[in-house]
């Protein structure tokens, strides 16, 4: 999967999709476990990427005498530290789902109370709305703020 900045989407380099047996119950005890180590692999990408931030922001902080310069390196700094930002808070989301999952209720839809499905949850496994209920939603949204 691509890397995003957004961390819509993640990279993780021993990731294998789940293999689901027929007639396997929803969210067994080896689904629940696939989906910890999922969410913690990406929550430990996320950790390294703030540590290499902070070394690069240390290494790479010069006081150009040329305003030029100088504005292009706080530009840059500036977009890393928003971008970290929205992974500080991807990461509370990522802890919530965690917390979902040692009570149970991960995997379920918060608005209709449906499975949500292990594919879904594989490419976004922070989602709490069903397709259909994310779809709704969106169609919601884009009602009001139009």
């Amino acid at each position: 999967m691509p890397n995003t900045q957004s961390g819509a989407t993640f990279a993780l380099r021993d990731f294998s999709p789940y293999k689901e047996k027929k007639n396997e119950e929803y969210m067994n005890p080896n689904q629940k476990e696939h989906f910890k180590a999922l969410l913690l692999a990406w929550k430990k990408e996320l950790m390294e990427e703030v540590d290499r931030t902070v070394s690069h922001m240390k290494d790479e902080a010069a006081n150009f005498p040329d305003p030029a310069d100088r504005a292009s390196q706080e530009e840059e700094f500036s977009l890393e530290l928003r971008t970290r930002d929205r992974e500080r808070k991807l990461i509370k989301k990522i802890d919530k789902t965690l917390e979902l999952l040692e009570t149970e209720d991960y995997g379920y839809c918060e608005a209709c109370g449906v499975e949500i499905g292990i594919r879904r949850l594989e490419a976004r496994p922070t989602a709490t709305l069903c397709v259909d209920c994310k779809t709704l939603d969106e169609i919601k949204e884009r009602q009001t703020t139009a």
